[in-house]
């Protein structure tokens, strides 16, 4: 009799879930609580995979072998604890999909840079010419393209949630981009278990395999000094000047040393410019010289990459006030980055679901460079708190069309308009891209 496979969450990694586990000879039943985009449902009847929506019902799912769960739904949810409780195993997509590939894996995880960092180093691979998936957190899930593509590479984005559910997973090349506190309503406000959930990306790593991390955090170091690591590690740093391997600054050029085959490239050279990129570009490129990619390729690509929507994206001059989307921000530390980077007075639009910010690092940026706060959101009360003696003029709105009129109204030729919101988008918005582009369309309707 075929295993009984449970997927749970219907969007794009439950549905490419589905599919293998079918092609996989597995007996398949997917359960949404919500309702299923009419894309899903319409591909799961062509395939006939029964599923239910806007339900659970346990009698269908607790009978199962194992569980694939959306990274979305949190271990907290009673079904979950009801099926931890009697041992069924829960996996995440990611996990479930690398049991039928051979393909090398370049696995990217950090609080910041990570989305940009894995498309940097898509791009040197399919630059280079070779036959890759883009997948996780960014491009068609995982297990979709395992079950309908044959890709000798992969580069996946990996949440600490799709990590939380890996066990025998193991990434050939992982990058850990840094790590600040996030998501720590799912950890208990634990900080240290938000940190060992990001060195998962680690687990069952050999000798043969390479770890790529940043020297500047202080997080991860510090959790380095307390762990054996397997992997060959190559750091990267734009404050030292030398490594015996990894990537590191000297003035205004940067040096990717790997296997004493150094590669230099100006700063200025770079497509993505400011610290944090030039920290992601480190890392991308690393990845690439360990795959024994030219230099040549790599430098090329670093220089040609064509940044992604919702991150510092410039979206228009309106009589000479510069309008900024940078909507992937959904937790401090990426407005801190934004923020770090402008270099006009700027306008800064923040606010959503909280996830409990600690907005005190963003302080003396905001006294420096913020002459006024426009709230997106239906609560203000935290951002308020934080900066009422800080900032002048605080004003709330309700919707992206507001917010940018509002701004728009304040603003005098120099000053840049900011959407960084520092929170994730679910109280006005359905995500992020959803928030961004509502941003855009009211710049471009001014």
């Amino acid at each position: 009799m075929s295993k009984r496979i449970v997927i749970l969450g219907g969007g794009e990694s439950g549905y490419g879930a589905a599919i293998l586990a079918q092609k996989q000879g597995y007996d398949v039943f997917l359960s949404d609580k919500g309702l299923l985009k009419d894309k899903y449902k319409t591909l799961l009847m062509e395939k006939n995979i029964p599923f239910e929506e806007g339900q659970h019902t346990e009698s269908l799912i607790l009978n199962a072998d194992e569980i694939v769960k959306s990274p979305g739904i949190p271990e907290k949810a009673p079904l979950i604890q009801e099926l931890i409780a009697q041992g069924t195993p829960i996996l995440s997509e990611i996990e479930f999909a690398g049991r039928y590939t051979n393909a090398k894996k370049i696995c990217i995880t950090g609080s910041n840079g990570k989305t940009t960092t894995t498309l940097l180093t898509y791009h040197i691979l399919k630059s280079a010419g070779l036959n890759v998936g883009l997948a996780g957190n960014v491009g068609k899930s995982f297990a979709l393209q395992v079950a309908e593509n044959n890709f000798d590479f992969y580069v996946l984005e990996i949440s600490s949630f799709q990590l939380d559910n890996m066990y025998d997973f193991r990434a050939d090349i992982a990058i850990l981009t840094n790590i600040t506190p996030d998501h720590l309503d799912r950890y208990n406000y634990d900080f240290q278990q938000y940190v060992n959930s990001k060195f998962r990306i680690i687990q069952n790593q050999t000798s043969e395999d390479a770890f790529i991390y940043s020297l500047d955090d202080p997080a991860t170091t510090k959790e380095l000094a307390n762990r054996t690591i397997a992997a060959q590690q190559y750091p990267f740093t734009i404050t030292e000047k030398q490594l015996p391997q990894g990537a590191f600054t000297h003035q205004d050029s940067f040096t990717l040393l790997i296997k004493n085959n150094p590669l230099i490239m100006k700063i200025t050279e770079l497509a993505l410019q400011g610290k944090h990129n030039l920290s992601n570009s480190m890392a991308a490129g690393m990845a690439s010289r360990i795959l024994d990619l030219r230099k040549e390729i790599v430098r090329e690509s670093l220089e040609n990459f064509e940044n992604i929507e919702h991150r510092l994206e410039f979206v228009a001059r309106v009589h000479g006030i510069t309008f900024i989307n940078d909507s992937k921000a959904t937790n401090v530390n990426s407005a801190w980055y934004a923020l770090e980077s402008m270099d006009k007075p700027v306008i800064w639009v923040a606010g959503g679901t909280d996830k409990g910010n600690d907005y005190n690092e963003l302080m003396e940026l905001v006294k420096m460079k913020v002459k006024a706060i426009i709230c997106l959101t239906k609560d203000s009360s935290k951002i308020r708190a934080a900066f009422a003696g800080v900032v002048d003029t605080i004003i709330d709105t309700d919707s992206a069309e507001q917010a940018v009129r509002v701004a728009y109204d304040l603003g005098k030729d120099g000053d840049a308009v900011l959407l960084s919101p520092a929170c994730a988008s679910f109280d006005l918005f359905e995500n992020y891209e959803d928030r961004g582009r509502q941003f855009k369309a009211a710049v471009k309707s001014l």
